[in-house]
C-alpha cells in the first residue's frame, strides 16, 4: 500500500511473540487480512492481537507513539459506551522486524464495510450514542494536538490539491475542487471535544447490525466536534444519516464541517489506495458520492 512499507513475515511475527511472551507460545498465531493501512495484524489465540507498524521510523519515536496510543485507547474505554481494544503489552524490536510493536485485546464483530447496516436507523442511533457520550466527557483543558484531521481545515489544502491532481482519471475533479473551495473556508465556532477521530468502516464493529465495538482508538483525544460526524457520511444512507444528525442536534455549520472532514479523507483514499486496497478506495468513492449528492454549495 505504501512505497516504504515494511514487509512483516508470518514467521518473524510468530518468533517475536514466542520469544518475548513465552506465556503465549502454545497459542495459534495467524495473520488477519484487513483493509487497515497502518499495521499488520496477527491474532494470538482467541483473545489477543499483535499489531506491527507498516511504516518505517525511528524505534524510539515509534515506541513513544505506541505508548501514547495505548494511553489514548485506555481512556477511550473509560469514556465510551462501546468497547475498544484494551492495551496489553508493547513488544521489542527483534530479528526480522526492527521496530517496537503492540499487543491488545481482540474484539468480536464484523467490520462495517461494503455498506453494512447503512440503512439501519438502530445503527445510526448507536453511532449517535457513541459520539454524544464522547462529547460529554471532560477534556481536562486539553486541545487538539494530533497534527492531522480535527484541527484547521485550511491546513489540509496542500494535501487536497495533491489529491485532486492525482484523481483526474478517477473523479470529477472540477466539481470536487469547487466543493473544497467552499469547505476549506467554513468557520469554526465551537470548542474541542473528545473524539475517536477515525470513524471509518474498517474501525467500526457490528454484531447483528448493531454497533458493538470500535478499533484504532489510539487517536482518541480533543478535536473539532464535527470530526466524528464523518461516521454519518462513511457509514449511513440518507434517512439514517438525517436521524443521526437530529439526535446529535448538529447545526448547519457543524454538519457542513463534518462533511468537509469526510470529503478530505475520502478524496485521499480513492487515488492512494486505487491499486492496493480496494476496500479503502471503494469507501472513498462511496462517501464522495454521498457528499456530492448532498452538496449545499456549488459555485
Amino acid at each position: 500500500m505504501h512505497d516504504d512499507e515494511i514487509q512483516v513475515l508470518d514467521e518473524d511475527a510468530r518468533r517475536l511473540v514466542a520469544t518475548q511472551f513465552p506465556e503465549w507460545t502454545d497459542l495459534p498465531i495467524r495473520r488477519i487480512g484487513s483493509s487497515g493501512t497502518v499495521n499488520a495484524i496477527f491474532r494470538i489465540g482467541d483473545d489477543l492481537a499483535a499489531r506491527f507498524p507498516l511504516r518505517p521510523g525511528d524505534p524510539t519515536s515509534v515506541r513513544e507513539t505506541l505508548e501514547i496510543e495505548a494511553r489514548a485507547s485506555a481512556e477511550f474505554n473509560r469514556r465510551s459506551p462501546f468497547p475498544g481494544p484494551t492495551p496489553v503489552a508493547i513488544g521489542e524490536p527483534g530479528e526480522g522486524y526492527r521496530l517496537p510493536w503492540s499487543v491488545q485485546s481482540w474484539l468480536p464483530g464484523t467490520v462495517a464495510e461494503d455498506g453494512a447496516a447503512a440503512g439501519s436507523a438502530l445503527f445510526a442511533h448507536d453511532l449517535a450514542t457513541l459520539i454524544a457520550s464522547l462529547r460529554a466527557a471532560d477534556t481536562a483543558g486539553r486541545t487538539f494536538e494530533r497534527g492531522w484531521r480535527g484541527g484547521d481545515l485550511h491546513s489540509h489544502d496542500r494535501w487536497v490539491q495533491e489529491c485532486l491532481q492525482k484523481s483526474t482519471e478517477l473523479l470529477d475533479v472540477p466539481r470536487l475542487a469547487t466543493l473544497w473551495t467552499y469547505f476549506r473556508e467554513l468557520p469554526r465556532n465551537s470548542p474541542d471535544v473528545l473524539s475517536h477521530g477515525d470513524l471509518t468502516p474498517s474501525n467500526v464493529l457490528l454484531t447483528d447490525g448493531r454497533l458493538t465495538g470500535l478499533l484504532d482508538c489510539g487517536g482518541f483525544g480533543p478535536a473539532d466536534p464535527a470530526l466524528d460526524l464523518i461516521a454519518g457520511w462513511h457509514l449511513l444512507d440518507d434517512e439514517p444519516r438525517s436521524a443521526f444528525r437530529e439526535e446529535l442536534a448538529s447545526d448547519d455549520l457543524e454538519w457542513e464541517r463534518g462533511k468537509a472532514w469526510a470529503f478530505e479523507q475520502s478524496l485521499g483514499a480513492v487515488w492512494y489506495y486505487d491499486q492496493t486496497n480496494p476496500a479503502m478506495s471503494a469507501m472513498g468513492y462511496r462517501t464522495l458520492s454521498r457528499i456530492v449528492a448532498n452538496a449545499l454549495h456549488e459555485a
